[in-house]
């Protein structure tokens, strides 16, 4: 065996090797490739699907803002509705022509009962009524009517000797109805929404 074929052997066993070492490196390089590839794939994948769920969220939260902005808006609409109806009856109480005598008999009657016999009582009421309230006011012992009394009808009556003061008025009644009755009213306005 001469010099040249061991150095031929040699370079041939060096080719093969080298060979080997390429494919094997091309190999681990398919496979890093292969990794890179299907991790940056999931990378996309994962991302695409916390961009959709904050897309998600964000529609949502736009979405429960809007519905809340639309019930304030509605129940705005309602409370300005029935304050309108309040003022509506509030009118119509104050205009009252037919019955006011009779009401406001009433509630002196009422207020009357919580005062001694013998006490003097002054009487407030609406200044459009003062004439009405002097007239019934001559049928009650120890009662006078004292001055106007910002309200719609119906009388304030207090006695310094028993400190009691009554508030008898139509704006007292009104109240005490619309607030038992709110609920019903409210029902009855906006049944069909």
């Amino acid at each position: 065996m001469s010099l040249d074929t061991v150095v031929e052997d040699i370079r041939d066993e060096a080719r093969a090797r080298a060979e080997e070492i390429r494919a094997e490196a091309d190999s681990e390089a398919e496979e890093i490739l292969a990794e890179a590839k299907a991790d940056a794939e999931q990378i996309r994948e994962d991302h695409e699907q916390e961009v959709e769920r904050e897309i998600e969220q964000k529609r949502e939260q736009a979405l429960s803002s809007a519905k809340l902005e639309a019930k304030q808006s509605r129940l705005e609409a309602r409370r300005d509705i029935l304050q309108d109806v309040r003022a509506e009856v509030e009118t119509a109480i104050a205009e009252l022509e037919d019955g006011r005598e009779e009401l406001t008999r009433a509630l002196l009657d009422d207020a009357a009962t919580e005062f001694d016999d013998d006490a003097t009582v002054r009487v407030y009421g609406r200044a459009a009524d003062e004439e009405l309230l002097e007239s019934i006011l001559d049928e009650y012992d120890g009662f006078e009517y004292a001055d106007a009394y910002d309200c719609l009808g119906g009388v304030v009556a207090e006695s310094e000797q028993s400190r009691v003061r009554v508030k008898n008025t139509f704006d007292s009644v009104l109240e005490e109805v619309w607030e038992d009755n709110l609920r019903e009213i409210s029902e009855r306005l906006f049944e069909d929404q």
